[in-house]
């Protein structure tokens, strides 16, 4: 089995963290299925499944959260 360089291989380095919306702020363990991630201006940013709804004709616009 091969590292990533600096890496090990550690099975807590595999384990998810927390997922947190940019949106509303709302935290769930990772991962979950019905939120969205967007990488916006380089930086990775998820949205809980109620704000990914609220905003889907923005997202699928391919709009910057921003503008929503």
């Amino acid at each position: 089995m091969t590292s990533p360089p600096g890496g090990n291989d550690d099975d807590a380095a595999a384990k998810p963290g927390r997922l947190v919306c940019a949106r509303c702020g709302t935290s769930a363990e990772a991962p979950q299925l019905t939120w969205t991630c967007s990488v916006e201006h380089g930086a990775r940013r998820d949205f809980c499944g109620t704000c990914s709804r609220e905003n889907l004709r923005a997202i699928e616009g391919r709009l910057d959260s921003d503008w929503w």
